[in-house]
């Protein structure tokens, strides 16, 4: 063989053993990627089940609570605030206040997981409820804040009949995308009806409710921070108090950041609000407490339309 040959022959092997050494660490890396990807299919798989399971536990662990319960709903008590406390007569119980805005998704998250929960522990004395709408998305104009307005000026003009609690469900049971507007006085004036106030003041108080909202919203628009008479009376203008009365009321640590906000005995919980479990039993392993506000007279309660919202939508 001549030198020419074997050098030849020579690199032919070199080649080949290059060939055989890329080959081998491909295989390897394929392997080590099967393996990898073999081991996150197993953790979100199992984490998938893992939530999945926790999440069934949770829905065991509340049906259980609320076996037994008749959903008899105790005494809803009107206060001068525009709040309303649902509470057994005479309770001895601790305070849970719950601040909620009907155009907040996060809200309706809380009532579906925790508002039947809460309300048997007030049917049985075990809490004294009070319930705050506010607005925090009114500032942010339509279509989202004015949806958030009209829904809380019609829940509270539902408290006149007695009905807020029911109200109050189905107002986050239909809740509107925030990109598009929703909760229509017709809408309002409907639901209302479902649960038995058919007294015509009630649809027109809605509807002069919704003109304030209105006005409202051209107000912001306009830039002029001026008069703004046109609200007085009117249960917007009560939900835009306790929107800012709620933000200078706490501080520190029990500082309001937003909505859902659940406070016991003045003290806001930190819990997640998709564990009414959790809630449930840091309400009734807390002290008594009691509302700082005051009952609505009886001569203050009759249902009326706003006389400022009629004249505001007749300009």
């Amino acid at each position: 063989m001549s030198k020419a040959s074997r050098k030849e022959n020579r690199e032919r092997l070199k080649q080949e053993r290059l060939k055989e050494q890329r080959r081998a660490k491909r295989n390897k890396l394929l392997t080590v990627m099967a393996v990898a990807l073999g081991v996150v299919a197993l953790i979100v798989g199992g984490g998938y089940f893992i939530i999945t399971s926790q999440a069934n536990s949770t829905g065991n662990l509340v049906a259980e609570r609320l076996s037994g319960w008749d959903k008899q709903l105790p005494p809803q008590t009107l206060q001068e605030d525009g709040s309303t406390v649902l509470a057994v007569e005479d309770a001895s119980a601790p305070l849970v206040e719950v601040y909620a805005d009907y155009q907040c998704s996060h809200c309706a998250d809380f009532e579906e997981a925790n508002g039947e929960l809460l309300n048997m522990l007030a049917a049985q004395g075990k809490a004294v409820l009070q319930l705050r709408p506010v607005s925090i998305f009114a500032a942010g104009g339509p279509p989202a804040g004015t949806n958030s307005l009209r829904a809380g000026a019609a829940a509270r003009a539902a408290a006149d009949y007695g009905k807020f609690v029911e109200y109050n469900q189905l107002l986050f049971a239909n809740q509107p995308n925030g990109t598009a507007e929703g909760y229509s006085a017709d809408e309002l004036i409907a639901w209302g009806e479902e649960l038995g106030i058919t007294d015509a003041a009630f649809a027109e108080r809605v509807r002069s409710e919704a003109g304030v909202v209105d006005a409202f919203a051209e107000y912001q628009q306009s830039g002029d921070q001026g008069d703004d008479s046109f609200l007085a009376g009117s249960y917007v203008e009560q939900i835009l108090a306790a929107t800012n009365a709620v933000k200078d009321r706490y501080e520190g640590p029990n500082a309001f950041g937003g909505t859902p906000s659940v406070y016991i005995n003045g003290e806001l919980y930190t819990g997640g609000i998709d564990n009414p479990i959790d809630l449930a039993d840091t309400i009734e392993a807390a002290s008594p407490g009691e509302p700082d506000t005051r009952p609505q007279s009886t001569d203050d309660n009759s249902p009326s339309p706003s006389p400022t919202a009629n004249e505001t939508t007749e300009q």
